[in-house]
């Protein structure tokens, strides 16, 4: 199953998506919910610099996919009154292509590069220069011939976006004058956007169903409008349009997310687990057979949320099943199990176990 084919992918899933998600997003930092230490340190960074008459220091936005990073982008050129150039790393391949780019923009204007740790290396080397002198190196003709014209470029501001903070080289990071991490959020922030983007589309909903839709949101607020989406559709259908706690649970049922926003994969991946190798320790490929699914997806796509969940751990030996994995599916933990009775820490990190 692919990523983007899931309902709680956090990664938007088309033209038709990013449509709809340009309408719901805020439009000013005053509107953009959560994420509360970031809104207030960048509200300051840019009110500074449009009292000073500057251009702000570049921003650096790192996080998961759907926490918003896109949006701020487009609010720091709204709030500065600039226009908003969106490009991304994988579409720059060549120096060449960073330099056209670079050399088109207006004074004061805002770059937006989404996945900027994918930048091409002679891109980067390039950037590094623009960003902290306004000017890039534009090498004409090949071989020992070879010149390098200096281009003077108009005063700008970067924003970049990246969902791998840790691959971004040192020089990139250094020449960030604003790094932000954003958070997942709290399911009492995701209420208020659900609440919010029911009145942009014109649905009803009960408070209590908008606490539905926030927890299983997987602290996201794009995951959060899908399901959204998908609830309003099971409303108008099969009820009379308004959003009741009861009716979300219906939907969400239908759609396979559970209460703590698990879908399909996620629990056939710990019942798995579970059922067939006792809790654990097994190996991931082992794993991803016996739920018919690619090591690679497994890791990717189903790990990183089982285990900041606290459902999964990794480690050395193999992926072991925690007792609130056990508790949530309701399966007897079976008192051979290498977990029972353990308290511990759940870790990110693969080749350290935290006991």
């Amino acid at each position: 199953m692919e990523d983007a084919e899931r309902l709680v992918s956090a990664d938007a899933e088309g033209a038709e998506e990013q449509v709809i998600e340009a309408a719901l997003r805020p439009k000013k930092l005053d509107d953009f919910v959560g994420q509360e230490r970031v809104r207030e340190q960048l509200s300051l960074v840019l009110r500074g610099a449009l009292r000073r008459g500057r251009t702000p220091d570049h921003v650096l936005l790192s996080g998961g996919p759907g926490l918003g990073k896109t949006t701020l982008a487009m609010i720091i050129a709204a709030e500065l009154g600039q226009p908003l150039r969106i490009s991304s790393g994988p579409a720059i391949e060549r120096a060449g292509d960073l330099a056209a780019v670079l050399s088109t923009l207006a004074e004061g204007e805002v770059l937006f590069l989404d996945e900027i740790h994918r930048l091409a290396r002679p891109a980067e080397e390039m950037l590094y220069m623009a960003m902290e002198d306004f000017r890039v190196d534009v090498v004409v003709g090949k071989g020992p011939g070879a010149t390098a014209i200096p281009l003077d470029i108009a005063p700008f501001t970067l924003v970049g976006a990246t969902t791998r903070a840790g691959m971004l080289p040192g020089p990139l990071r250094d020449r960030f004058g604003f790094v932000a991490h954003m958070d997942f959020y709290e399911p009492a922030e995701l209420e208020v956007i659900v609440r919010r983007s029911a009145r942009l589309l014109d649905v009803e909903i009960t408070d209590d169903g908008a606490a539905e839709v926030a927890g299983r949101s997987r602290g996201t607020p794009r995951i959060a409008n899908r399901l959204l989406r998908r609830v309003r559709d099971y409303a108008e259908v099969r009820a009379d349009g308004v959003i009741t706690q009861e009716l979300a649970r219906a939907a969400l049922r239908l759609y396979e997310v559970d209460e703590r926003g698990l879908d399909r994969l996620d629990r056939a991946v710990l019942e798995s687990l579970m059922r067939k190798f006792g809790g654990g320790p097994v190996g991931l490929s082992t794993l991803a057979v016996s739920v018919g699914e690619e090591p690679e997806t497994v890791e990717v796509v189903a790990e990183p949320f089982l285990v900041r969940q606290g459902l999964l751990a990794r480690t050395p030996r193999g992926r072991i099943a925690t007792p609130a994995a056990w508790a949530h599916l309701g399966i007897a933990q079976p008192a051979a199990s290498p977990m029972a009775g353990t308290l511990f820490e759940v870790s990110d990190d693969a080749d350290r176990p935290e006991q």
